[in-house]
């Protein structure tokens, strides 16, 4: 099936309560299965949402780099602006929009940092460059000019041997969104779409969800 049969498809049957997994995560998981079969660009691409502490809002695109039972995982610098503005308030919201399929997927959740072994491991994947210039940007801080970043990728660079391994930095590292709430958009073609909303149905992480249909 290609891409304009499967988005004619999904309008077509829309979003139905019947049809879903009682879990969000495992419907996450079935419909990025979905869009990772259409080979777009930077599949795992996502609009982060955080406040700072004046109540301003601020968003970026990160990369998804882990799912599970716990929820979303991402990876950056923690003293950068959004990781400032995550340490501070524990809250986020995610963005999916997998526009070709006519879908979206909006996570609202509290955010706790990622075990150090899992970080640590994380970063040992990485290419050596993308490590190096990890530990170098003072991410969100103001520089003079292009020419003081060349400079501080040189000096750390520099630090380590062509063989050395370059350790993760203490302050940089993953992120762990546990949802509160998760909810899919499935576009239709009269304009009346399809929303199904997950919430936990108690406080706590291990509470069950409830399915709520909201208006388009």
């Amino acid at each position: 099936m290609d891409l304009a049969q499967m988005r004619e498809q999904y309008s077509e049957v829309g979003l139905r309560e019947e049809d879903v997994a009682d879990d969000p995560i495992v419907q996450f998981e079935r419909w990025f299965t979905e869009w990772l079969s259409t080979k777009p660009y930077d599949v795992n691409a996502v609009i982060l949402a955080t406040t700072d502490g004046d109540g301003w809002p601020s968003a970026r695109a990160v990369l998804l780099k882990g799912l599970d039972e716990r929820g979303f995982v991402f990876h950056t610098n923690r003293r950068s602006a959004k990781g400032l503005d995550l340490d501070r308030s524990r809250r986020a919201s995610l963005c999916f929009l997998w526009h070709p399929l006519e879908r979206q997927v909006r996570v609202v959740g509290t955010v706790e940092h990622l075990p150090d072994d899992e970080s640590d491991a994380y970063f040992a994947s990485r290419p050596r460059g993308a490590q190096i210039a990890a530990s170098a940007s003072p991410q969100s801080e103001p520089v003079a000019d292009r020419a003081e970043l060349e400079r501080l990728m040189a000096e750390t660079e520099a630090r380590f041997g062509p063989d050395e391994t370059v350790p993760r930095p203490s302050y940089w590292g993953g992120y762990l969104v546990r949802p509160v709430t998760v909810e899919f958009w499935q576009g239709r073609r009269s304009r009346l779409h399809d929303r199904l909303r997950y919430r936990r149905s108690g406080p706590t992480p291990g509470a069950g969800w409830v399915i709520d249909r909201l208006a388009p």
